[in-house]
């Protein structure tokens, strides 16, 4: 490798440390910003449960002496990642963007617009459909005055409770990235249409097994996310051909 070689990649390379230290900078001040408001996050991400109406009235137990506060670090570092991914996509456009044509960037630049919209709405298809569901489906175990033996009720953790919402959550979020990350691949020709369409079984196998792992194990939680994920992969398709169509345009001009 040249000087000349060297001395663009040394620039990328501190361009790219640069970007990294802004997302963790901004990051950090979000986790910190969130951490004042860990209670309200807390309330937020157990309402769900407090919803459901039930014999039993509900609480939140901790086993461990630390168990609370770890517990709402971890729902500062959720909240900051969360207020964090439209800067950290904007950095990562940022980044790539002088590297492209300009016909290039227009026709990116709406995935990196969707990625966050799909983001929120797959947090709050988990949210608001998924746990309400599942929470509902795992409560009817409870059996508070059984004709014989002990009772059984449900004595959460909050731990537990917490991580398994927030992973639901961000689980959600991510799986509702796909159109996105096939509609780059198809625009940089690393996937087509009729690719995706000769897949389409194999993708669907693929995505109940994603779905059977991210989710807790109810059919109804699986359900929830196995089917707009499918949904999001036809679109997926339709998109990449359109993509196709305009590339060839383009070429032809």
């Amino acid at each position: 490798m040249t000087n000349a070689d060297a001395q663009p990649l040394m620039t990328h390379l501190i361009e790219l440390r640069n970007r990294l230290l802004w997302v963790c900078g901004v990051f950090a001040v979000a986790t910190l910003a969130s951490y004042f408001y860990a209670a309200g996050i807390y309330g937020f991400l157990t309402d769900p449960l407090a919803r459901i109406n039930t014999v039993m009235p509900r609480r939140m137990i901790y086993t461990g002496l630390t168990e609370a506060f770890t517990t709402y670090l971890k729902v500062a570092l959720f909240a900051g990642f969360f207020a964090t991914v439209p800067f950290i996509l904007w950095q990562i456009w940022r980044f790539v963007a002088p590297g492209l044509y300009g016909h290039e960037r227009r026709a990116i630049l709406p995935f990196f617009v969707m990625a966050p919209v799909l983001f929120v709405a797959g947090a709050a298809l988990a949210y608001f459909f998924v746990m309400p569901m599942a929470w509902r489906f795992f409560l009817s175990f409870e059996t508070p005055q059984p004709s014989n033996g002990l009772p059984i009720v449900l004595e959460a953790r909050v731990g537990e409770y917490l991580t398994l919402c927030m992973t639901l959550i961000m689980a959600f979020g991510l799986a509702f990235q796909l159109p996105v990350i096939l509609g780059v691949l198809g625009r940089l020709g690393l996937v087509t249409a009729q690719a995706l369409a000769k897949w389409r079984k194999w993708a669907l196998l693929v995505i109940v097994v994603v779905a059977a792992v991210l989710t807790p194990p109810d059919v109804v939680s699986q359900t929830a996310l196995a089917i707009p994920l499918y949904c999001l992969y036809e679109m997926s398709l339709v998109l990449v051909k359109a993509t196709q169509r305009k590339k060839a345009e383009e070429t032809h001009a």
